[in-house]
């Protein structure tokens, strides 16, 4: 019987071995070094002038440039020597002050041929090409300091509600301590926050006035306001890395209160740093009267404007914002539309409602933190990070009449539009979050590591091929033409599908690598069965292939379920293991039975041949 493939399936096999080349190509382009400079607001313009001052520093430093190009919100300078890249930041970084970003970069150099067709090079992990690195703190003090300030006025309301007598009601030292006039109104507070308010407990302490009233929060509450902040912070990180449009990035806590997040493969790092590092909130508060309230720099698109005093109980904030749009408004000027949830439309509209006249100023509360230069004992130079908060009123307008969940912002730059509607998009911090270690991770850390992983796949593959050719034979060259199909399709693949390598990603590689024979193994020992019991040479070839097929089928199916296992349950470099693993199945499936077939079936089948060289 004679072996051979009707014209579509040689043309099919054509084309996946087109495909493989195409979208592997790209990996063969390096990317260029480079460094990125960016301004720390939205609203700073990087022109040539800025350009002309970084060529200029990395001139004066002997370091070695090229392509140095911007366009008005950041720029990207080319380095010859990627050794040069941790230096050369710092030599910017040094020149530019703090009022910039500086980020390390990757600048692609595939053809644009390539790029059109939609070929892009495979993301390399953070212990491969580099990468940003935060580990952020949540200051879970503030968390419940913030809930004690809610749960205030909830224990005025309620007992105004029952008509229960007091002098005074107060926050101090994250505590909340009342004062009465007498102790029948203690008791009957103390009983009305035991069934309304359950979070809070009284206290009893020695020699404590008994027209004193202390409630703390219970422990559990404590507990369960902290996991809460630590949550709603770490999902609000996720989406603004969403946001961002990184591939594989890990969030993740890490002991009590921080969290860690590192960005493999990063293209625009400085994006990364402002959108990452940036905690902000917005609170919407009326204008005080008088000299209550606190007061603000009130800051629009064109400088600092009058300093405005607030009230300083705020009327919303971000965390009743469900949804936020950048866009412009009639006059073609930027504006931030906002919509609120329920409860933060009912209380926009009574507010209002009431003040129709007044001012009602958009406060923009941003966590920073700066470095302070210290000496330590030995004479050296130590960076410490040091918290802060920025607060700046970026709207105030007088209500024309009573809003509801719908309105918007305006008095903002184009690219800060954007960054806070992100912000506010991506969900508002339960607690506020200060950066207390940043690394940006440089791909020359990464050049041994990359090294000895191309090793080992050069090693695995060349002892697989050099037993294949022993073993096998004349067969053996159609199992190695497959074997290297394999790869050039895993890579293809894990390119389209913008994968990021690891060194677990590396292992996996050689795994495939090693599991992708076993089926040929299985295959040309059943074509050598079939001929030792008298089959014909053309019928053993088919024999072999349909009948090793199952078997084949059986044992991928097994291990590609272990490695969507270790994908669901894994996090990190278990994934990155997980998903070279899994694609390398699928790619050794087609190139171990339907190439190496039609490779056969092209130089054996139909023909008459007395032996068979396997």
């Amino acid at each position: 019987m004679p072996n051979k493939f009707p014209l579509w399936k040689n043309i099919i096999i054509l084309l996946v071995v087109t495909f493989g080349f195409v979208f592997a190509a790209p990996n063969l382009y390096p990317p260029d070094p480079a460094i990125q400079l960016s301004g720390q607001s939205g609203a700073m313009q990087i022109d040539a002038a800025v350009l002309q001052k970084v060529e200029q520093s990395l001139d004066e430093a002997g370091i070695a440039h090229f392509a140095g190009e911007s366009d008005g919100e950041a720029l990207l300078i080319r380095l010859k020597d990627i050794k040069l890249q941790l230096r050369a930041k710092e030599v910017i970084q040094a020149t530019m002050g703090g009022d910039y970003i500086v980020a390390l970069n990757l600048a692609p150099t595939t053809p644009d041929w390539l790029r059109d067709l939609g070929g892009v090079p495979m993301k390399l992990g953070l212990d491969l090409s580099g990468g940003v690195h935060f580990l952020l703190e949540v200051d879970l003090a503030s968390a419940l300091a913030t809930r004690l300030e809610s749960d205030l006025e909830d224990v005025k309301a309620a007992l105004r509600e029952e008509r229960v007598r007091y002098r005074s009601f107060e926050l101090s030292n994250n505590q909340i301590v009342g004062q009465f006039r007498d102790v029948e109104e203690v008791a009957r507070a103390k009983t009305l926050i035991r069934t309304n308010l359950r979070d809070l407990q009284p206290q009893s302490q020695p020699g404590q006035n008994p027209l004193t009233l202390v409630l703390n929060l219970s422990e559990i509450a404590s507990r369960e306001i902290e996991d809460n902040a630590i949550k709603q912070n770490l999902t609000s990180l996720r989406n603004r890395v969403n946001e961002l449009g990184v591939s594989e990035p890990m969030v993740s806590r890490q002991g009590k209160n921080r969290i860690v997040v590192e960005l493999p493969g990063v293209q625009d790092t400085a994006e990364a740093k402002r959108i990452i590092g940036k905690t902000a909130n917005l609170e919407f508060r009326l204008e005080a009267s008088g000299r209550v309230g606190e007061v603000f720099d009130f800051r629009n698109p064109k400088g600092q404007g009058p300093d405005a005093r607030l009230e300083s109980k705020a009327v919303i904030t971000g965390e009743n914002v469900t949804d936020a749009r950048a866009s412009f408004d009639e006059n073609g000027r930027p504006q931030v539309s906002i919509t609120l949830d329920a409860k933060g439309g009912w209380q926009m509209g009574y507010a209002t409602r009431d003040n129709i006249g007044r001012r009602l100023g958009v406060l923009f509360i941003e966590f920073k933190t700066r470095l302070e230069k210290s000496i330590d004992e030995n004479g050296e130079l130590v960076l410490t990070p040091v918290p802060f908060v920025e607060e700046n009123i970026i709207s105030l307008a007088t209500v024309q009449a009573q809003l509801g969940k719908q309105f918007r912002i305006t008095g903002l730059e184009q690219r800060e539009s954007s960054e806070l509607a992100l912000l506010l998009r991506a969900g508002a911090l339960a607690a506020p979050m200060y950066i207390v270690e940043e690394r940006t991770i440089g791909p020359s850390l990464g050049a041994d590591n990359i090294a000895l992983g191309v090793k080992s796949v050069a090693v695995g593959m060349a002892l697989v091929l050099l037993f294949m050719l022993v073993v096998y034979r004349g067969f053996g060259v159609f199992a190695n033409i497959a074997l290297a199909m394999n790869l050039v399709l895993l890579v293809a693949f894990m390119s389209l599908l913008g994968a990021t390598l690891t060194l677990p990603g590396i292992a996996g590689i050689v795994l495939t690598v090693g599991m992708a024979v076993d089926a040929n193994v299985l295959i040309f020992s059943r074509i050598r069965e079939e001929l030792a019991a008298g089959a014909s040479i053309q019928g053993s070839i088919s024999a072999g292939y349909d009948r090793a097929f199952v078997s084949i089928l059986d044992a991928n199916i097994t291990t590609l379920i272990v490695a969507l296992i270790l994908f669901l349950i894994g996090s990190g470099p278990v994934q990155g293991f997980a998903v070279t693993l899994s694609i390398g199945i699928l790619t050794s499936m087609f190139t171990s039975i339907v190439m190496t077939r039609g490779l056969v079936n092209l130089v054996v089948g139909g023909r008459k041949i007395k032996t068979l060289w396997i």
